[in-house]
């Protein structure tokens, strides 16, 4: 079967816009600006394998799993959002976890980075609404997945030389801009919060 070129395209469009990986990197620098080159690469590639490996689960066994428990969608942006706004909040008072302590790399990498930030509810939702539509062609699958894995090539070389970055703005600038990461993701974190309450209140009131 050949390539389907469209169905690429707009996974890859809409992976692309949920995970936005330029606007993940003040983040990854705010909470690993005490590590030194080697281990924000560590971390950098650790998050976006873990992020993968979750989208591939709720991909292929996310609706079975959401309907054996009893878990909506809604439930999934309202919790990913209160998680996330607990990140922010360390952000912005800078009081953000030392990845250097107990929990090591892989605690960071895992929380908040892998998820909720990169495989957050948006994109967890999206990606298995993309594989569900396929009805099961692994060819249609196979075509999404490596979307998916595109944009977190993306997301990984956007982390990989975010040292330069830090190099570039000094101690003063990586600080300003982990207050103001802080506020776009406490921002972020209150949009989902309300996309998952409106969820809730829009079947009661139609």
């Amino acid at each position: 079967m050949n390539f389907d070129g469209a169905l690429f395209a707009s996974a890859f469009a809409t992976l692309l816009v949920i995970i936005d990986p330029p606007g993940n990197v003040p983040v990854f620098m705010a909470l690993t600006r005490t590590l030194n080159k080697a281990g924000r690469k560590k971390v950098a590639f650790q998050a976006n394998f873990i992020a993968l490996v979750l989208l591939l689960l709720f991909g292929f066994f996310g609706f079975f799993l959401f309907g054996y428990m009893g878990i909506s969608p809604e439930a999934l942006q309202i919790s990913g959002g209160l998680l996330l706004l607990l990140v922010a909040l360390q952000l912005l008072t800078g009081k953000e976890e030392d990845p250097g302590s107990a929990g090591g790399t892989i605690a960071v990498a895992m929380v908040p980075l892998g998820t909720p930030l990169l495989a957050g509810p948006g994109s967890i939702v999206a990606f298995m609404l993309l594989m569900r539509d396929l009805n099961g062609d692994p060819w249609g699958q196979a075509t999404v997945i490596a979307a998916a894995v595109s944009v977190l090539l993306i997301s990984w070389l956007s982390m990989h030389f975010a040292g330069a970055i830090m190099r570039l703005l000094g101690e003063a600038g990586v600080m300003l801009l982990t207050r103001l990461s802080g506020m776009l993701l406490a921002a972020i974190a209150t949009q989902l919060i309300i996309a998952g309450v409106l969820g809730v209140i829009r079947p009661l009131t139609s």
